[in-house]
């Protein structure tokens, strides 16, 4: 006679998203599952027999399982070996920094990688890469944090090599802009004797690819297929740009991302900018890598403000190769203040809420241009870009010489005819930069976040034969070929948001213009790489003149990117990124905002103080 099984009383699985833990138990422990449910995370109950947790709370608070005292609990197998992978790296961690070694017991170090990548690896690696290499194959999972330039992708492919080696992984998938299958594609014929079959991912994915290109703008309807893919053998799953993803699961790519980590055998993030808005940037990131584990260590880590602590603790869990590493001839940002002219600061003054007695008479037309981040960040280079155009792209038409406004006319038919009575303070320092340059030999690329300033500077710079790449250019190849390549084009127009990543223009352009910055340092970071990366000639002069509007929102967003540098800079333990939050003065010649931009904002809308020390009263629009 046999017996019949004994059903479970606690089955541990994941749900269809796999970025949360359902919990199911059997009638008769309702009372013990209640009190268990409570202790992971309260408000997971969802019956008497049915409990459901985030991934991170679960694997946060998995010590509570201890308190089941009850037979049989049955694991997804899946969700044991995240766990166990996530624990076995935490173990490794904490080795190393108890030992203050290099690496923990055990551990890969630079002088074994090569004998681990097998025969069919052919590609050179620089000792800061076989460290790097080191350090994450230690790892059950890695994030490089290095710069561009570093190699990142080359170091990937080497961890991959290892894997692959050791049977550990059979299949790669690559998450990441467009820009960087190049790249992933030239590096792969360079570094494998026979290169691995790559694809960029279709309607579905190629079985038959070793390794799978895909961006993160197809990737939440890819998921399905996506985790299909990486469970049909072992696979390593790479996330390049990572910092794409840093809202976690309030993000649409980084609920996609960590929808697809658990099925991955191996999770590693590449980025050189981790933490553009602080510590819950990092976490989001370190949450994908280590489910659970990742966030809780970088708020344990940052949470007493001890950032040098913070780099410590958080200094096993990554690797990162600064400039000061790769050899590049230092340069030194500098920031060039502009004064507003009349008109000028009399409508920013307005917008912002501080009406002149002109400005009362056109109040109403004025304040339904808003008083929105973006708003203010055009008017500070010239309030015109808030009147609407014919088009998306229209230029302002400046008019040489300018005419004298009339003391009556009022401030909003002044507003929108600007360009007639006063050139931008900013175009107009941005032009003569291009033209010193342009006359000593030397191509300049001109940052600005909004396209009307690029197309106004196509005309206004029209002489220098100028190159222009933004969302709506229809040949980026050929405007991007045309700079490097054509001797009469010396200035390159465009947005960090359109060509910020994935480029290299250090070869020949040695000088950059921000017109203006917005709110997000990693942007910003990403930018200055395109100029000033691995492969410069030794003593190469690089320049960068950041261009501020004195009173306006420019210097808010100059003291919020100089925060969040110093941040990423401690957190990093790189003196490079933090000297950019330190932009030397230099005399004339999707905003991204956080809790603490906004702040910093508020307190510039702020009203000016009467002599007396009261606030100036001054009817305010009622929205935010």
């Amino acid at each position: 006679m046999t017996s019949t099984p004994t059903e479970p009383s606690l089955r541990i699985t994941f749900d269809t998203s796999r970025t949360r833990v359902i919990l199911r138990t059997t009638p008769g422990h309702e009372h013990d599952f209640a009190d268990l449910a409570a202790r992971i995370a309260p408000g997971g109950q969802r019956g008497p027999l049915v409990g459901e947790f985030g991934l991170d709370d679960f694997l946060d608070r998995i010590i509570e399982l201890g308190s089941w005292r009850h037979d049989g609990v049955e694991w997804e197998e899946a969700l044991v070996q995240l766990v166990t992978g996530v624990l076995d790296d935490a173990e490794r961690a904490e080795q190393t920094l108890s030992s203050g070694a290099d690496a923990g017991h055990g551990s890969v170090v630079p002088d074994d990688v090569l004998g681990l990548l097998g025969d069919g690896w052919t590609g050179d690696l620089t000792p800061f890469q076989l460290r790097d290499a080191a350090q994450l194959l230690s790892l059950g999972h890695g994030a490089n944090f290095s710069v561009p330039g570093a190699g990142k992708t080359r170091v990937s492919l080497a961890v991959y090599a290892a894997m692959r080696e050791q049977g550990l992984a059979k299949r790669l998938l690559v998450v990441g802009p467009k820009s960087a299958y190049e790249a992933w594609q030239s590096e792969s014929q360079l570094c494998f004797h026979t290169p691995p079959r790559i694809a960029v991912m279709g309607r579905t994915p190629d079985y038959g690819a070793e390794v799978l290109l895909v961006n993160y703008e197809r990737l939440s309807r890819a998921v399905p297929g996506l985790a299909l893919w990486l469970g049909a053998a072992p696979s390593m799953l790479v996330l390049d740009e990572a910092h794409r993803m840093k809202l976690g699961a309030n993000g649409t790519y980084g609920s996609a991302c960590l929808a697809l980590g658990p099925t991955a055998s191996r999770r590693l993030i590449l980025t050189g900018t981790p933490a553009p808005n602080g510590a819950r940037d990092l976490e989001n990131l370190l949450s994908f890598v280590w489910p659970g584990r990742g966030k809780r260590v970088v708020s344990d880590a940052v949470r007493g403000g001890d950032l040098a602590y913070a780099s410590t603790v958080l200094r096993p869990l990554f690797t990162r190769t600064t400039k000061r590493e790769l050899g590049l001839p230092p340069f030194e940002p500098r920031v060039r203040y502009v004064s507003l002219p009349p008109i000028h600061r009399e409508v920013y003054e307005a917008l912002k809420g501080n009406f002149s007695p002109r400005a009362e008479a056109s109040r109403g037309n004025i304040e339904a241009l808003g008083r929105a981040a973006l708003r203010l960040l055009m008017a500070a280079t010239s309030p015109a870009l808030l009147v609407e155009g014919s088009s998306p792209y229209e230029p302002l038409a400046y008019r040489v010489p300018p005419l004298e406004a009339a003391a009556d006319e009022s401030l909003y038919a002044l507003l929108r005819d600007l360009p007639s009575y006063e050139l931008s303070p900013k175009f107009q320092e941005a032009v003569q930069i291009v033209a010193a340059n342009a006359a000593a030999g030397r191509k300049t690329i001109v940052w600005t976040t909004f396209v009307r300033n690029i197309t106004t500077l196509a005309e206004l710079l029209s002489p220098y034969s100028p190159a222009v790449v933004h969302g709506g250019t229809a040949d980026r190849e050929e405007e991007i070929r045309r700079f490097r390549e054509d001797p009469d084009c010396m200035v390159l127009l465009s947005n960090p948001a359109t060509l910020g990543e994935g480029i290299s223009l250090h070869h020949v352009c040695h000088d950059a213009v921000y017109v203006d910055r917005d709110f997000m340092a990693g942007r910003f970071l990403q930018s200055l790489d395109r100029i000033h990366r691995l492969g410069l000639a030794p003593g190469t002069e690089t320049r960068v003149t950041v261009l501020v509007a004195e009173g306006t929102v420019d210097e808010v967003v100059q003291l919020r990117l100089e925060a969040k540098l110093e941040f990423m800079g401690s957190i990093l333990d790189d003196p490079e990124v933090r000297q950019l939050a330190d932009l030397v003065e230099e005399p004339v010649g999707s905003t991204g905002l956080d809790m603490a931009d906004i702040r910093e904002l508020l307190r510039h809308l702020e009203p000016p103080a009467l002599p007396n020390g009261q606030a100036l009263s001054v009817a305010r629009d009622p929205q935010p």
